[in-house]
């Protein structure tokens, strides 16, 4: 099962004041023989974060070990970009393993999910912030009538969602507010999902690239193949489904690749779905600190991760040095990628490129 392949956890590290709350004792109780670390933080634990001999040992942590936190900060950020708002996390990591992931920036050299205990208080959070904006009176690029809430900015909630009910709790959450919806973007393919009552007010994105870049860059994936599959069953459930086509990695062969992906799902997708279909475009944004701790445990994808001929430096909003593709150059691939979806899936509109 996929399942079992992404996750075998033989260690929790816990929060004591996750394990007093009902979500960290049901985590908890799924795995009975696994060892429980007591710790003082969720962030800085000395055995995974900080600790570079973890760099070989990569993907072997994300699938054995698991954090249980409790999330202090419980801000909503505006964005006005995949969303209007990006929510406060119900976890952070993932088991999967992209080689791009910009989550690792954050946490060190290792990368394990942490699922956050507070879904209450998260759940609170968001409902009283929804209530106060009211209705959406303007139509914008996120939504026409809907405010929209991020809720995977950090984790993919797919994968999230096989480990605690965090994640469909805030689906059956936003399924009763009458001027919100809530988006993810997730590479995995969950189909437990499909039974959920999302009342149509969960968006999922699948993020999408070329097949065989994606072999190399986005490991412990669902194959691309079956992420196109599933947007039809998830339209059939009633969900609104996009694409991400993210990361765009510029490749000697990258427009020639891309063509053939759009091909390829423009002869998966039924009529239902490509008749809500929009996308993300999102190019590839690395990082020096990711490129280093790459070339520790997967050192081939950064032939394609790391051209210092053809990136810049840029101070993202958080503050971090990444490098980004030169904006002049950059703005013709959007043009070339962008005339392509209008000439190979013209259905699938372009909610914004960067």
């Amino acid at each position: 099962m996929e399942f079992d392949r992404l996750l075998q956890i033989r260690r929790i590290y816990a929060q004591p004041a996750a394990l007093e709350l009902p979500r960290g004792q049901e985590i908890v109780a799924r795995w009975p023989g696994a060892d429980v670390v007591l710790v003082d933080s969720h962030w800085n634990i000395p055995d995974l974060h900080g600790d570079e001999t973890n760099v070989p040992r990569w993907s072997r942590i994300k699938t054995e070990a698991l954090v249980l936190g409790v999330k202090k900060s419980l801000t909503v950020k505006p964005n006005g970009r995949s969303a209007d708002f990006i929510a406060p996390s119900t976890a952070n990591g993932c088991a999967m393993a992209c080689a791009y992931c910009y989550v690792p920036r954050h946490k060190g050299y290792s990368n394990p999910i942490t699922v956050f205990a507070n879904i209450d208080q998260i759940a609170a959070t968001l409902e009283r912030h929804a209530t106060r904006r009211g209705l959406k009176l303007e139509p914008n690029q996120c939504d026409p009538e809907l405010w929209v809430y991020d809720i995977g900015e950090n984790s993919d909630c797919s994968v999230d969602a096989l480990l605690s009910d965090n994640v469909e709790e805030l689906v059956g959450l936003f399924r009763e507010l009458p001027n919100a919806k809530l988006s993810f973007a997730t590479k995995f393919v969950n189909r437990e999902m499909l039974a959920w009552d999302h009342g149509g007010h969960t968006r999922i994105r699948f993020s999408l690239m070329p097949a065989d870049l994606a072999k190399s860059i986005d490991v412990r994936t669902s194959p691309v193949a079956d992420r196109m599959a599933a947007i039809n069953d998830f339209v059939d459930a009633g969900y609104e489904v996009h694409v991400n086509f993210s990361p765009v990695v510029i490749t000697d062969t990258w427009l020639a690749d891309w063509a053939a992906l759009l091909r390829q799902l423009d002869a998966t997708l039924t009529e239902a779905a490509r008749a809500q279909l929009a996308a993300e475009v999102i190019f590839l944004t690395h990082n020096e600190q990711l490129h280093q701790v790459n070339l520790g445990w997967h050192p081939q994808a950064e032939n394609v991760l790391w051209r210092p001929g053809l990136q810049e430096s840029k101070t993202s909003s958080n503050g971090f040095n990444n490098v980004r593709y030169r904006s002049r150059a950059k703005a013709g691939y959007v043009a070339q990628l962008a005339a392509l979806i209008g000439e190979i899936a013209p259905y699938c509109r372009i909610r914004y490129a960067f």
